[in-house]
């Protein structure tokens, strides 16, 4: 009898928002294929998170030649990416292949079925950027919009804990997460209108907590200078750590950002601020999550977003702001052991 190939790979050279917007498409092949190995070809630490959280089986870095190999023809690949090629059953590549050079390889070396398509294909009809990867391995748009896709395992939580109480903060206070930064500077609201945020939280009995990425380190600068009382910093976390962190956050606000789709898939009480990109395709999904936005964007290409102004789209009033935050922020601490000092508005 033949051996049953028991791999299915997946490929997807993107950051971290859009590895994320593909992991319901990961959760369907699970189902579609519920004997088979996941492997995932990402970056190394989405790829760890993926498979701490238990999404995917085995990894391997997109940044590695492993990888790289496979577009330049199957005698190059070699070593446990080869060996789970040649024990394939299907190999998804999130990604644009023009020249049909990966789809070559992948079959070449063993893959009995590869689907190699771009989730920004012009040929794609769903709207939601998640359902865009669901369509390209022919599956129905998502109906688990709510969906918790991210369980958290205890060492996350532990790394968190200490990285918080290594900052001073206590975990078994009230933790409203705030993340400034963004992938791009014209996707993020004022310091001036998150400082209105950090004020609010401080003067609700709630620990305010700023996250700074490798890209934040002036919009962070900027909010603390507005803050009265500078709230705690983390910088310099891994995906990992961010991840045991949101899962000790009651509330977490933050721009349109890869971290913002972690706390969204982790079912944190999320307030996403957006602007210039679209949240019917953007946003992270559920009944956690609160899309707040100011004017809609008027401008027709990303070129005409770095040269505006007044970024309309962006301007968010601040009470407004807050009150959708404390909302948030109620409906987490119900179930509270310490609920939060929430202000009448």
């Amino acid at each position: 009898m033949p051996t049953m190939k028991m791999t299915i790979v997946m490929i997807h050279p993107g950051g971290l928002g859009d590895v994320l917007l593909a992991v319901p498409a990961m959760v369907r092949l699970r189902g579609r294929f519920p004997n088979h190995r996941l492997v995932l070809c990402a970056n190394d630490q989405i790829a760890k998170l993926l498979f701490t959280c238990r999404i995917i089986d085995a990894w391997t870095s997109v940044q590695g030649h492993n990888c790289a190999d496979l577009f330049a023809g199957a005698d190059l690949v070699t070593g446990q990416v080869r060996a789970w090629l040649e024990d394939c059953d299907l190999a998804v590549a999130w990604t644009e292949d023009l020249d049909g050079k990966l789809n070559e390889t992948l079959k070449a070396v063993g893959v009995r079925e590869v689907i190699a398509r771009s989730p920004f294909s012009t040929t794609t009809l769903a709207k939601h950027q998640r359902d865009r990867f669901l369509e390209a391995i022919n599956e129905a748009p998502s109906d688990d919009a709510g969906d918790i896709l991210l369980t958290v395992t205890e060492p996350l939580i532990r790394l968190g804990r200490v990285c918080l109480e290594a900052a001073g903060c206590s975990t078994g206070q009230a933790i409203v997460l705030i993340h400034p930064g963004s992938g791009s500077a014209h996707k993020c609201v004022a310091s001036e209108i998150l400082a209105s945020v950090v004020t609010a939280v401080q003067m609700s009995g709630a620990i305010p907590v700023i996250l700074e990425g490798p890209a934040d380190r002036e919009p962070v600068e900027r909010l603390l200078q507005l803050c009265g009382d500078p709230p705690i910093v983390l910088k310099g976390l891994d995906v990992l750590s961010v991840a045991g962190v949101l899962a000790q956050a009651r509330l977490f606000v933050g721009q349109d950002s890869g971290i913002t789709h972690l706390a969204g898939l982790m079912g944190v009480h999320t307030v996403a601020l957006f602007g210039p990109t679209d949240p019917a395709r953007w946003a992270p999904q559920g009944t956690h999550v609160a899309v707040v936005q100011g004017a809609p964007c008027i401008c027709s290409s990303w070129s005409d977003v770095s040269r505006c102004q007044e970024k309309p789209c962006l301007v968010i009033q601040p009470d407004h702001l807050v009150a959708r935050c404390f909302a948030q922020l109620k409906e987490a601490s119900a179930s509270a052991e310490n609920p939060v000092r929430l202000p009448c508005h």
